[in-house]
């Protein structure tokens, strides 16, 4: 009986001993997020995935509305003390946030400091060298890069006529492609999403001629448009015309055009690879996706085109413990598996080298013709012109160019006058950034 006893009181004190030590609590890591529908539901696996593999950290990600409405209420939270620790920003807000003093910590800093070896090399070069300060400093994460491709509707071209495995290659094919279809019953034969991203930045560098001096910003906060170049106006005023014979149909600012192109009313396309996971899930049709069109006779093209997308910034003035957690997050989400997998499903690039030859060893590429696009048309070789477009007031500067270009489109101001008025108001904006940024470093 009285050993018994002494069990029962040992057990006791364990017990008692056991409920003293303080439970290793699990560190909550907020993430500020713009995706909805299909891709808000790749955000959440993402999370969950990581998540899973480990119980020191729980990200919890956070729709915050679109990308300009979460930037502002992550800078607001930042002032207020309560910002996320990391932040999806888009890529026309990239010089805004490198300027933004105090409010960020360079992801290469946080992953050092965390004792992760990080590597910028392994990153696809176009995406990372985006991202990435004039002292070589890696600013942020590259995370849902994307970059400008041609869709097209095969079963749209085959009742037109034409072969729906030759899609159009230069701007001459889209129009005469766009003229059978028009003539078969076609009410909309072309549309575009992101006019200004697609038809002046990307265009731009596809074409290796500037957007704006200064290396399209990446040299200095002195840069301007160069928007009104003749290229430019030829573009914009061929688009123009073919607005004028309905066989280019506006269709909204951003990427309003893609139900229109989904429901098969719209036969050809331009947007982002990204929007290959809503078509395969909603378009009834074949469907193909080619290079973007250019002009032949134009030294150079094609060049390579520019990413879209965001990236992920961490937030400064939190916990060392906190960073940690953010470090590994990171450290998952560059992983071959994790980002082989990300690309395959969402159509967004694969941001480093080994994501892609995994993706391309797996059979992916030859199985869904025409994903692989994407990646060709960004690891082609840069130049000054062509790296990207980092400029300040670029969120606004977008705003400027979608009222300038839907006033050309209804013929209520020509492309020259359009793309003028771009440049003057443009410039005002990038004259106000550097004013208010004078001797800021990045």
């Amino acid at each position: 009986m009285k050993f018994k006893l002494e069990k029962l009181v040992l057990a006791a004190s364990a017990c008692l001993m056991m409920a003293s030590v303080p439970v290793h609590a699990q560190v909550e890591i907020q993430w500020w997020h713009s995706m909805s529908g299909a891709l808000g539901e790749w955000i959440n696996d993402q999370a969950n995935g990581f998540n899973q593999q480990q119980k020191d950290y729980k990200v919890v990600p956070v729709f915050k509305g679109n990308y300009d409405e979460s930037m502002t209420a992550a800078m607001a939270a930042f002032r207020a003390g309560n910002a996320p620790h990391i932040l999806q920003v888009f890529e026309v807000g990239t010089a805004t946030m490198m300027y933004s003093k105090g409010a960020i910590v360079p992801v290469g800093k946080v992953m050092r400091d965390a004792g992760y070896k990080f590597d910028p090399k392994v990153y696809v070069p176009a995406v990372a060298g985006y991202y990435t300060a004039p002292n070589g400093e890696m600013m942020s994460l590259p995370f849902n890069s994307s970059t400008p491709v041609f869709w097209y509707n095969k079963d749209a071209f085959k009742a037109a006529g034409l072969d729906p495995n030759t899609p159009p290659k230069t701007w001459t094919d889209v129009v005469l492609a766009a003229s059978k279809l028009k003539a078969s019953g076609h009410k909309c034969p072309f549309t575009t999403a992101w006019q200004g991203w697609i038809h002046l930045e990307t265009f731009s560098a596809w074409h290796d001629v500037e957007f704006a001096t200064q290396r399209n910003g990446f040299n200095g906060l002195n840069a301007r448009l160069n928007v009104t170049s003749p290229l430019h106006v030829r573009h914009i005023e061929n688009l123009a015309n073919m607005a004028r014979d309905g066989l280019f149909v506006y269709k909204g600012r951003a990427g309003t055009a893609g139900a229109n192109f989904e429901s098969g009313e719209c036969a050809m396309y331009a947007n982002s690879s990204a929007a290959y996971g809503g078509i395969k899930r909603n378009a009834k049709f074949e469907f193909g996706v080619s290079t973007l069109p250019y002009y032949p006779d134009v030294k150079g093209a094609p060049q390579n085109t520019i990413i879209g997308g965001a990236s992920l910034w961490a937030m400064a003035k939190k916990p060392a413990a906190d960073y940690k957690g953010v470090a590994a997050f990171f450290d998952y989400l560059s992983n071959v598996d994790v980002q082989a997998a990300s690309h395959q499903r969402t159509g967004y690039l694969p941001i480093t080298i080994a994501a892609y030859e995994k993706t391309e060893k797996s059979g992916f590429y030859k199985q869904n013709p025409g994903t692989d696009v994407s990646v060709t048309q960004m690891i082609r070789k840069t130049t000054d012109r062509s790296r990207g477009v980092r400029l300040g007031n670029f969120v606004q500067i977008r705003t400027i160019v979608d009222e300038e270009l839907e006033q050309v489109w209804a013929g209520k101001k020509s492309a020259k006058d359009g793309l003028a008025e771009i440049k003057k108001r443009g410039d005002e904006l990038l004259e106000r950034f550097e004013k208010a940024n004078k001797g800021g470093k990045s």
